[in-house]
């Protein structure tokens, strides 16, 4: 009988527990909510390609300005960083040695010259007793030999004085361009050596060159568009995007650095407004041609992997694709893709890391999460 009770027993629990199994509610999936992203459409314009690289100011004329004879810095004509203009005065080196050499010169100058007048008459007197029979050859030539010698003399009279002349010009020191002076490396009153002691420099600005180097293998392109005209060149300075100068390729090295691989540009600037300064960093942008019908997408949409470019565009049931495409360049904020899109797909530009291939998507205008306006904060009170 017990035996019985237990069988029983055992028959309702497996009948209880196989109902349960057969009859129980299956569990709902769980809901796939739609991915909150930014979008914008893929564009088809023309796009210029360039060639961009960091670049150096450097002056159009660059002079430094020595002392040509020795002396004391008598007077500086002009302040520092002030602006002159070809032939302004510089500088004076006292000037009272060079006259007193100057005025010594020509008073030998002058004896020598008188003396050489009274041996070219007496030359021509014995000349006339010579061919009268009056006086022998021997005294004849030794007048005409006088006569030279002092002509000789004279002439090295007349070049001591214009050298004296030219030394007493150099004590006036004039600005041999037009441009910005520098600071002074002398003060007045300093005893200055020729050729030795450099007083300032003076840097040309307008116009002005800009230096910057492309790779060799970029040359044979840029010398075949410049047959075709004049290259335009624009430059920034990084922190005023607004500042951009434009300006023309105006040289090419001759020779590409064996070490580098690199290649020496130039271009000119007009400068007028004074913008570029020598040895200012600036940004190149060297333009080559227009490229009509590129197709472009912002930066914001283009995303890096291990191994390729991709990016998500958004289907007609709004749904994420990933594509991957093929970049040719960045050109300010927008990037030109020559694989992988078509124009007028839509690709997203914020939300990616949420995306999945085939996944759901919202397209707002912002995805910055929501906040509760009418949340109110109790002011935490002191224990009295």
């Amino acid at each position: 009988m017990k035996k019985k009770i237990i069988i029983f027993i055992v028959i309702i629990v497996v009948c209880f527990v196989g109902y349960k199994t057969l009859f129980r509610k299956k569990p709902q999936p769980p809901a796939v909510h739609a991915v909150p992203v930014l979008v914008a459409k893929a564009l088809q314009k023309t796009m210029p390609v360039q060639i961009e690289q960091i670049g150096t100011v450097e002056a159009y004329n660059s002079i430094s300005i020595y002392s040509r004879v020795m002396g004391q810095l008598k007077k500086i004509h002009f302040q520092e960083g002030q602006d002159v203009t070809q032939g302004d005065m510089l500088f004076t080196i006292d000037p009272v040695p060079f006259e007193e050499k100057l005025r010594a010169a020509e008073a030998k100058y002058s004896q020598d010259l008188a003396q050489l007048q009274f041996n070219e008459s007496q030359a021509k007197r014995y000349q006339f007793l010579f061919e009268k029979g009056a006086v022998s050859r021997a005294d004849y030539e030794n007048q005409i030999t006088l006569a030279r010698t002092q002509e000789a003399i004279v002439k090295a009279d007349k070049a001591e004085v214009d050298n004296a002349k030219t030394n007493l010009g150099y004590c006036f020191i004039k600005a041999p361009v037009s441009g910005k002076t520098g600071q002074f490396y002398v003060r007045e009153g300093t005893m200055v050596k020729e050729n030795d002691t450099k007083l300032t420099v003076i840097n040309q600005i307008t116009p002005v060159y800009v230096r910057f180097s492309v790779a060799e293998k970029q040359l044979p392109e840029i010398r075949q568009h410049m047959k075709k005209g004049a290259l335009k060149v624009k430059v920034s300075v990084p922190g005023f995007k607004e500042e951009i100068q434009d300006g023309t390729l105006t040289f090419i090295d001759n020779t590409v650095d064996p070490n580098t691989g690199m290649i020496l540009l130039k271009a000119t600037f007009g400068n007028k407004e004074k913008f570029l300064w020598p040895g200012q960093f600036v940004k190149v942008t060297l333009k080559l041609y227009d490229e009509p019908d590129a197709v472009v997408i912002p930066n914001q949409a283009v995303q890096i992997a291990q191994d390729a470019y991709y990016t998500f565009i958004v289907r007609p049931d709004n749904r994420a694709e990933y594509r991957t495409i093929a970049v040719s360049r960045i050109i300010g904020d927008e990037t030109v893709i020559t694989k992988g899109i078509k124009p007028g797909e839509t690709v997203v530009t914020d939300g990616h890391l949420k995306l999945i291939d085939g996944a759901p998507v919202e397209i707002r205008d912002s995805i910055a999460p929501k906040t509760l306006n009418n949340s109110k904060t109790e002011p935490v009170r002191k224990n009295q």
